[in-house]
């Protein structure tokens, strides 16, 4: 567990950062199980624990029933629910007893870079679990069927070509994932375009918010006009572009106050806050309470 020393040199637990470990003989960078295996190889009370893994979790679920928490969110699943989380994403997982199903997972530096854009694989905005149906649902549940085969045949082919059909396959996999409605046919004009800019925006977004809240920082950075940025996140998120890095920011705030004891002081220091008052003036505005009652409210009144 990553810990760190207040000033008084208490050490102060934060969220557990998991980073992405192959199995002893196993290719690096994607790895496939059951659900099964992963009952009998991990540990139940880490992976009930809060914690914050470096790679991307693929999961369907084939039978039983399985309560996945992404970012503060519960997701009840139920059998052919498809749960995407990302790296950087606070997640648990719920009791595994009776669920089963197959788990992929990999490192985004796996895919080749075509296919992480066109999957839109650093999409932390998305919704971590969808319910694809019909011939979408057959092919997710084949394509991945396939990636389970391949992953388990090691020593059938060279290495180097292993580990090419394990990237085709999963590009496959990844690509029917994050489009599992099938084709849209007539997207709008201009959407592209829009997207781009909206991606562009978000992952500089991911690398500066606690360093800058402000689009113009972000507008000049990026060589565009920060009503082009207001535009294409509109058009993209739902919410203008300084409403997305405040909710951000605020995401972050509330990762760091349930899964952590750092003081307010602390950390509205790392998030880039002048001092606590305005970090505390900020979250209320973001969510309607106060730092240390979300705090209590979200670890069932414990202070």
């Amino acid at each position: 567990m990553v810990r760190k020393r207040q000033e008084g040199g208490e050490p102060v637990p934060e969220i557990r950062e998991v980073a992405f470990s192959a199995p002893a003989g196993r290719p690096a960078g994607v790895e496939v199980l059951t659900l099964a295996e992963l009952r009998a190889r991990a540990d139940a009370c880490q992976l009930a624990t809060p914690h914050r893994p470096g790679f991307h979790h693929l999961l369907l679920l084939d039978r039983g029933r399985l309560v996945h928490s992404v970012d503060f969110r519960e997701h009840l699943m139920a059998p052919g629910d498809l749960l995407w989380s990302r790296p950087g994403q606070v997640q648990h997982f719920g009791d595994l007893t009776g669920a089963e199903g197959r788990l992929v997972l990999f490192e985004a530096g796996f895919l080749d870079p075509a296919t992480a854009a066109a999957a839109r694989i650093e999409d932390w905005y998305g919704p971590p679990v969808r319910h694809p149906e019909g011939a979408a649902a057959r092919g997710v549940a084949e394509a991945l069927r396939q990636l389970h085969t391949e992953f388990g045949a090691l020593g059938g082919l060279p290495l180097e070509i292993h580990l090419d059909v394990l990237r085709h396959l999963l590009a496959v996999l990844v690509l029917r994932a994050a489009h599992p409605g099938g084709a849209a046919g007539g997207e709008r004009d201009g959407a592209c375009a829009a997207s781009a800019t909206y991606l562009r925006f978000r992952d500089a977004v991911e690398r500066g918010f606690t360093r800058s809240r402000r689009v113009a920082d972000y507008a000049r950075s990026l060589g565009y006009a920060p009503r082009t940025l207001s535009r294409a996140t509109e058009a993209a998120a739902g919410v203008g572009a300084k409403e997305f890095i405040d909710r951000r920011v605020a995401l972050e705030a509330k990762r760091l106050l349930a899964h952590g004891d750092q003081s307010a002081a602390r950390i509205a220091d790392r998030l880039g806050f002048a001092d606590a008052t305005n970090f505390s003036k900020f979250f209320q505005r973001q969510t309607g309470t106060t730092p240390i009652a979300f705090r209590m409210a979200v670890r069932g009144g414990a202070g």
